[in-house]
């Protein structure tokens, strides 16, 4: 089927925030449109991209804590993890492209922003032949007390994005970027300057993981499992045998498997 595809068929609306446009704003597009990350644009053209990860790790540091997030502007955050193609040309090219990048940027013949595909677009249209044991990855933990300041250092430190939070073996949510940037924008607008820097510090990760964490179990179908992934729009799922977590399925895995 894919060899009969091209991008034009796999692509859907660009998803676009300006350089000058705050990071709350962006920050709030992306929750909205269940978006990851957004194309930057600069009078019409595109200039890079923004993620939750980035807005997450700005909004908890202590540099900007002195800034008003919506003084922060898009520009100042934007990296270039995105590539380029057109839609004419063939659907395969996209598994490599997107092995490399968050999403791939689609122009016209003349340069102009015509779409956007990102790996839920893809696996929309591609189901990997495998099963969960061979893609799944190591599931980082967490337990629920353990102050947010923590957690924020061992996802910019060990280059994690997301824990599973556990209490004596049992599972009781999730952690991502994105609950750390929810909850960073909220407090921020909250909390008067001179208190954050002393209340962040009591906030705990079972303030802000999203609870319960929808799990697949390890002999579940590949396809089952895919489907899950794109209908709720969700990054990962954690993977369980016999009710005991064994590891973490993450889109960007099922991409890796195609």
């Amino acid at each position: 089927m894919s060899e009969e595809l091209l991008i034009r068929d796999v692509m859907v609306k660009p998803l676009t925030i300006s350089k000058s446009a705050a990071i709350t704003e962006a920050l709030d597009k992306m929750l909205d449109e269940g978006a990851d990350p957004l194309i930057v644009t600069n009078n019409g053209g595109v200039m890079g991209t923004i993620s939750r990860k980035a807005i997450a790790e700005t909004l908890g540091s202590r540099k900007s804590s002195v800034v008003a997030p919506a003084k922060i502007h898009v520009a100042n955050k934007t990296d270039e993890d995105y590539t380029v193609a057109y839609p004419d040309q063939h659907a395969d090219i996209l598994v490599p492209l997107l092995q490399e990048y968050r999403i791939v940027v689609v122009l016209d013949n003349e340069h102009r922003l015509v779409g956007q595909v990102g790996p839920i677009d893809l696996l929309r249209v591609m189901r990997p032949d495998t099963v969960a044991e061979h893609v799944m990855q190591t599931a980082f933990t967490i337990r629920s007390d353990e102050r947010v300041v923590h957690l924020r250092r061992r996802m910019i430190d060990e280059n994690i994005s997301k824990f599973i939070v556990m209490d004596d073996g049992e599972m009781q949510g999730i952690v991502t970027e994105t609950d750390v940037a929810k909850a960073m924008k909220a407090f921020r607008e909250i909390v008067e300057d001179k208190y954050q820097d002393h209340r962040i510090r009591n906030l705990l990760v079972k303030d802000i993981m999203t609870a319960p964490a929808i799990t697949v179990d390890v002999d579940e179908d590949i396809t089952a499992i895919t489907d899950l992934i794109v209908k709720k729009s969700i990054s990962s799922l954690p993977v369980t045998n016999n009710g005991k977590l064994v590891g973490l399925l993450t889109k960007q895995a099922l991409i890796s498997a195609l």
